[in-house]
Parts: C-alpha cells; structure tokens; sequence
C-alpha cells in the first residue's frame, strides 16, 4: 500500500478524532490536513505503526489547536457549543452500534467533553470512542500508562456524573421531537412544561451574529416563555424538517428572517433534560442546509 493509500485508509477516524477533541468540523479537517503533511514528510522506515504515528500527531495538533482557542473561547459572546455534524460525516457506525455511537458525538456528550482539560479529553475520547490502548494513548500523551489510566478514570467519572446513566433510544427523540413541535405550533406552554424535566437547561449559540440567549437558562418556565417567543417571532417559522445530527433525531428549522436554526434534545427518563441550539452561521454552513 502507498503512503497515501496508508494515509487515506486512517482519514476518517483521524478527522473523528479531532472533531471529538476540537468540537468543530472545519479545523478537524485542517489538523488532519495538516497530519498529512508531515506524514509525508517523514521517514516511512522507523514508522512500525503508521495508524498510532498518525494518531499522536493529530492528538498532538489538536491539543495545540485547543491551546490557542483558549482565549478566543473567552471572549466569545454567549455560550459557546459544538459545531453539529451530519452523521455519515462524523463517522456514522452500523446499526447495532447505533448507541454507542450517538454516546459518543452527540452534543450533551461533546458538552461535556468541553469541560475536560485538554489531556484528561483526548485521553477519554481516544479511549472510549476508538478503543486505543493505555499504551497507544500513552505514546500521543508523552505520558506514562500509570497517568494515562489516571487520566481516563478521573474523565469517565466527570462524564458520568454529567450524563445520564442511561441513553434513550432514537425512537424517543422522534417522539419528543413531534410532541415539542406540535407544542410549539399551537403556542402551548404547559404541552412543553410536560415534556421538560423540572431542571433542564437550555444552552443557545449565536455567536453574537445571530440572536440567541447569552446565558445558559435552566428555569422550565423561562426556557418555555422563550422558545414561543423564538417559534412566533417576526414571523415564526418558515420552513423546518427532521435530521440526524451527531448521531441523535435534531431539528432544523428556518425562520422568517432567513436565518437557519439547528436544535437537538438531550434527553432522560423519557424526557428533555437539554435543549441545544446552535444558530451562529459559521457553524452551520457545512451543512448545506438549503
């Protein structure tokens, strides 16, 4: 096999990776751009494993990559949230493995993922998502594999405690996804007050180029109030259709004014613990929405 062949059989799972650990699509493809560089540049020779050498310089470029959005993330206006993926973008597993899958891309999980220092997020991500050894993930850390485990441990245990212990399946989004949708279109705030937990929390990104919440809601009351008031306002919804984004049944709809909205439900006990809404447009354009 050529060195590009080589290169081009790891690219989807390396561009996983990265997405996991950057929350974004575009510079998950450029840091693995970037791995294909310097693949080529190296001595083929001395390189026994081509898919672990190539997992530590993605691992490594991306924790470079978080490094330097540090500060850019501090000045973002609003709550900062992934970029949402079509799933056979992000890697889209078999059916049986559908679970499994949407634990690990969905945006409640990549929240979450967000909170993780640089090192304790790769470690989990190259753990969890890809199976990689303590060993591998050791080699891409520079770090021994008695830290490695530490590292995976302290990450799983910050994972479950923000995560409910048990996924719903796709057909339960479905259905929340229609009774939130109806509620909505007959202005019904006690039929989305029946589908919300008593503590969910409603996270809005716009980036400061799109209207939405600067702050995290989490008063079902407030987070109903509002999102009549996003369903109705100058001129309510245009057009709207169901999508599979990050493994999990979202929302996509188009209001009046033009501008596109993406939403997607983090749910438990069969119902909506989050409510995700991504509408700054340099998140969204990948999609081709229209």
């Amino acid at each position: 096999m050529s060195t590009a062949a080589t290169f081009e059989a790891e690219r989807k799972r390396l561009t996983g990776v990265a997405y996991r650990m950057l929350g974004r699509w575009s510079e998950a493809e450029d840091a693995v751009q970037d791995a294909y560089l310097r693949w080529q540049a190296a001595d083929h020779g001395v390189i026994e494993q081509p898919a672990a050498w190539l997992t530590t310089v993605v691992v490594r470029l991306c924790l470079d990559r978080l490094r330097r959005a540090k500060a850019s993330r501090e000045v973002y206006v609003g709550p900062w949230l992934p970029e949402p993926v079509l799933t056979p973008e992000g890697g889209e597993r078999r059916d049986e493995e559908a679970e499994n899958f949407a634990d690990d891309l969905s945006l409640g999980l990549m929240v979450v993922l967000e909170r993780l220092g640089p090192e304790e997020r790769a470690a989990f991500i190259l753990r969890e998502a890809f199976d990689s050894s303590y060993g591998d993930i050791a080699s891409a850390l520079g770090k021994n594999e008695a830290a490695v485990r530490q590292l995976v441990s302290r990450a799983r245990d910050r994972v479950r405690a923000e995560r409910p212990r048990f996924r719903a399946d796709p057909s339960t989004h479905t259905r929340l996804l229609g009774q939130f949708t109806s509620a909505l279109a007959a202005n019904d705030t006690s039929a989305l007050l029946s589908i919300m937990t008593a503590d969910v929390r409603f996270v809005s990104d716009g980036g400061g180029k799109r209207p939405a919440a600067l702050r995290v809601l989490n008063n079902p009351e407030e987070v109903a109030k509002l999102l009549l008031h996003i369903a109705g306002a100058k001129g309510g919804v245009r057009q709207a259709r169901g999508m599979t984004l990050n493994g999990v049944p979202s929302l996509w709809f188009e209001d009046a004014q033009g501008y596109d909205t993406v939403m997607q439900f983090d749910v438990a006990d069969d119902l909506i613990r989050a409510i995700f809404i991504v509408r700054n447009p340099d998140k969204l354009a990948h999609l081709n929405l229209h």
